[in-house]
């Protein structure tokens, strides 16, 4: 008798087995470490906007309200807002680049959000607020907010992605980011 060498289907079974929990357990992890690097691409560039807005404000007395105002472009020209009391939008794909402008009684409330207009995270994005009379506990800082359209899970996004705290719920959840 000849005995040939092969794998027997249940060598073959648990070797699929085996790549399918790997890979069950390494995709989730995989999804989030794309979703961190878009965020931090979106963090990089409204942190280029804030400065482009302060150096605006110093040549100006105040903010622009349009993004070709200011001394660096958008790189993206889709026009999907996120939210309706805004002066200027840029979009792409992903993401929504406004500039905030409301004027009230108070003075204005002004700010550059950057919010996800698809997948898992849409409706939630960060935020920098110029402007924010007449309490202005949150000016100056590096908000993440998980709308009232966010779909996913609370705290997913600006705990688990950005690595926030949470502050409060106001309409959106607003979380301090480090």
């Amino acid at each position: 008798m000849k005995s040939t060498k092969a794998f027997t289907l249940i060598e073959l079974l648990v070797v699929v087995l085996i790549i399918g929990i790997l890979a069950a357990v390494a995709l989730p992890q995989y999804q989030k470490a794309v979703e961190k690097s878009k965020a931090t691409q979106a963090l990089t560039m409204l942190h280029s906007f804030v400065q482009a807005q302060e150096e605006y404000k110093m040549a100006n007395g105040n903010y622009a309200q349009h993004f070709e105002d200011l001394s660096i472009g958008v790189p993206w020209t889709g026009t999907t807002k996120a939210f309706d009391a805004v002066s200027d939008t840029r979009s792409n794909n992903d993401w929504s680049f406004q500039i905030y402008y409301l004027a009230h009684d108070g003075g204005v409330n002004l700010g550059l959000y950057m919010t996800r207009l698809t997948g898992k995270y849409k409706g939630a994005g960060i935020i920098y607020f110029l402007a924010m009379p007449p309490s202005d506990n949150y000016v100056g800082k590096y908000l993440c907010r998980e709308g009232q359209d966010f779909e996913a899970t609370q705290h997913s996004y600006c705990v688990k992605i950005l690595r926030g705290t949470y502050l409060t719920t106001s309409g959106s959840r607003l979380y301090s980011l480090p």
